[in-house]
């Protein structure tokens, strides 16, 4: 039985742990070395050039920052200077790679009209994290993640929870009180930078971790 799971533009090593502990020969890989503290459960460098590697199942993150709605007030400069077709070009090698079964997750973005709606969008709140964070995925060969459609009902260690705090301002052009997540807030204040606030956000909540692990591995093994 192939157990090789690929954890693709990953350097949290989220996913890849709660696959280890469940007896999978998981790696992480991305462009830079990984947080998680397992160092030889990760691969350093390009992934597209690993997709043939034999791989069983492939859970890729690839970055939204070019592709997400949330940044479209600078899509048309990002369309002239080539940076969103580039960002294009590399979801489309990572969802048509050869893997038999691919889940590809990204925020809310164009690629859901420039490809196709996802299969399934989830909250964090839905697998018992206090949190709120729209996330979309596309699935090949493998099913929408199960979660209880009840909120405060306990089933196979998923449950719904509240959506978290929320950090709230007024708009200093317009007036107008704005509210955002906490979690999402607190990534900017105790960021050091842009570039630190893109990569605190971008982490996987563990409870998703977790379903993606428990419930995709039964997919192998069953």
């Amino acid at each position: 039985m192939n157990k090789r799971i690929l954890i693709a533009c990953e350097e949290s090593q989220a996913v890849c742990k709660e696959f280890r502990a469940l007896g999978f020969d998981a790696y992480s890989a991305d462009i830079i070395d990984c947080s998680g503290g397992y160092p030889e459960w990760h691969i350093k460098g390009d992934v597209l050039k690993i997709l043939n590697d034999d791989w069983a199942m492939m859970i890729a993150f690839p970055p939204c920052t070019h592709l997400a709605v949330s940044g479209a007030a600078w899509f048309e400069q990002k369309r002239k200077d080539g940076r969103q077709q580039q960002g294009i070009d590399f979801f489309m090698n990572i969802i048509n790679a050869p893997i038999p079964r691919i889940a590809v997750e990204n925020p809310i973005g164009i690629m859901s009209s420039l490809y196709k709606k996802p299969n399934q969008v989830i909250q964090p709140f839905y697998f018992g994290d206090e949190a709120q964070k729209t996330t979309c995925l596309w699935l090949k060969n493998l099913p929408p993640l199960y979660h209880n459609d009840k909120p405060n009902l306990f089933d196979d260690n998923i449950t719904h929870v509240g959506k978290g705090e929320f950090f709230e301002w007024i708009d200093g052009k317009t007036g107008k009180i704005k509210k955002q997540p906490k979690w999402y807030a607190d990534a900017f204040i105790n960021a050091k930078n842009k570039e630190e606030t893109s990569f605190l956000r971008s982490k996987t909540f563990p409870g998703i971790a977790k379903a993606m692990a428990e419930q995709w591995s039964k997919i192998i093994t069953s």
